[in-house]
């Protein structure tokens, strides 16, 4: 087993034991509230709390009684995220891209110099943020993907033009409280979300082809969702927790002149890694899409 790459950390005790600074969550949609999750995990200390906002007073009532969480309307209060913002040491903007420019102008003047805001937003580039933003405020921007929700996310994370390396690293520590972080620059981004931002749809769509052929053997479909999905968690834990590569176990189970080995040849005459390399350049083209708008 090799050494990690310095740039790719697993949840360590440190995560479990994170002091971070008071924070603002501008969007609590499903991405938002899977890393609010983390933030109100055990021995997580947010100093200052934490200031959410949705549009609807019906979202913001979600929160009522969650300890270090107050929650804006924006349908209610139309200085919602302006609030939310003040004194804020670390702004997370979780909003549709769509509706960046628009919240950043909203904001601008309401953040204090030496505050690091932080994008969630697909195909929004640091520079769009940069531009609406004070001179006085860094910016970085992260990817985080759906397993944010059990605390198995992969986030990628990119520096800004004025962000400092403690910045880097503090904006780190929030996401480890999520799952693991992997700094890239922003130019691999856009990359990076092709695999592990939209990486969690082709296992599912993987984890429905097979289950669809279970059925299709005569199995019922609670049994076949049993038989896939605990397939797919079994050989997740086991490529975890062995520390062998992919490789390494898949011919471990492949017996020579075998089952497997006859299945795994009508898979590969079907040139996967062709399939997957053209299914993710073509995501990576609408990423660019979205980002010139």
């Amino acid at each position: 087993m090799t050494d990690a790459d310095p740039s790719t950390t697993l949840p360590s005790t440190a995560a479990s034991s994170t002091t971070l600074p008071s924070i603002a969550l501008l969007g609590a949609g499903s991405m938002g509230r899977a890393i609010l999750s983390g933030l109100l995990a055990p021995g997580v200390t947010v100093e200052g709390g934490i200031r959410v906002t949705n549009r609807s007073a019906a979202k913001a009532a979600e929160f009522d009684g969650t300890e270090g969480v107050e929650a804006f309307a924006t349908e209610q209060d139309p200085e919602a995220n302006r609030r939310a913002v003040a004194g804020a040491g670390i702004v997370l903007v979780a909003v549709k891209p769509a509706m960046v420019p628009e919240l950043l102008d909203e904001i601008t003047s309401a953040l204090e110099p030496g505050t690091v805001v932080v994008s969630v937003a697909a195909g929004v580039t640091v520079a769009t943020f940069e531009a609406h933003l004070p001179a006085s405020v860094s910016v970085l921007r992260s990817m985080p993907n759906t397993p944010a929700v059990v605390g198995k996310a992969v986030t990628g994370l990119s520096a800004g033009t004025r962000s400092t390396d403690e910045e880097l690293a503090l904006v780190r520590s929030l996401f480890e409280t999520v799952g693991t972080v992997v700094e890239v620059p922003e130019e691999q981004l856009d990359a990076l979300s092709t695999i592990s931002g939209s990486g969690p749809a082709y296992v599912f769509l993987l984890i429905e082809a097979l289950t669809a052929a279970a059925v299709e053997k005569g199995f019922t479909p609670e049994q076949a969702a049993i038989l896939v999905n605990g397939t797919f968690a079994g050989a997740s834990e086991l490529l975890v927790s062995s520390g062998r590569t992919p490789t390494d176990l898949r011919i471990a189970v492949t017996s020579p002149k075998g089952t497997t080995e006859r299945a795994i040849a009508v898979l590969q005459a079907a040139d996967l890694p062709t399939l997957f390399t053209a299914a993710t350049d073509a995501a990576l083209a609408r990423a660019k899409e979205l980002a010139a708008g």
